[in-house]
């Protein structure tokens, strides 16, 4: 099999794999696990206080700027391995 088959198979694998949950039930709360875990807690436990507060509390805008950050660079590690691969498999196509 082709090696842009297998990648398209294995693209279109992984949308479907996050697609699947939105089109199985579209009406889902679909929440963050913080939110869902401090409900938890309080529901179980109401007078529960945390051991310790934040240091610092960023502002809303800084958050997402660190979160997308975080995944621009995770986005950057992830293609440069699968460019380092593709280079790899094209030069020893090459020394054949």
């Amino acid at each position: 099999m082709d090696d842009k088959i297998k990648y398209a198979l294995a693209a279109l694998a992984v949308v479907a794999i996050f697609a699947l949950p939105f089109i199985i039930n579209p009406g889902a709360g679909y929440g963050g696990a913080d939110v869902a875990g401090s409900a938890a807690i309080q529901k179980q436990s109401p007078g529960y206080a945390p051991w310790f507060a934040p240091l610092w509390k960023p502002p809303p805008e800084t958050e997402s700027m660190l979160f997308a950050l975080q995944a621009a660079i995770g986005a950057i590690v992830v293609g440069y391995f699968l460019g380092y691969e593709r280079a790899r498999g094209d030069f020893g196509k090459k020394e054949e």
